[in-house]
């Protein structure tokens, strides 16, 4: 298994990332694009964005428990 996303036609390595907004904009297409063909990404690009969501909702003292 390879941990370069070059190399893997997928882009689950690049999903978080993608979520918060934090590729280059040649990256962020790359993303787009294989997420509109590929529904296994697709899935994942879900499950990582709801994670963050959730995420999101938690306080700083809801860490310390």
């Amino acid at each position: 298994m390879t941990t370069d996303p070059g190399d893997d036609p997928h882009v689950r390595l690049l999903l978080g990332a993608y979520v918060l907004d934090a590729l280059d904009a040649e990256e962020t297409c790359r993303v787009a694009r294989h997420l509109q063909r590929c529904d296994g990404c697709a899935r994942d690009y879900v499950e990582v964005a709801e994670a963050s969501a959730l995420l999101a909702l938690l306080r700083a003292e809801d860490l310390r428990e």
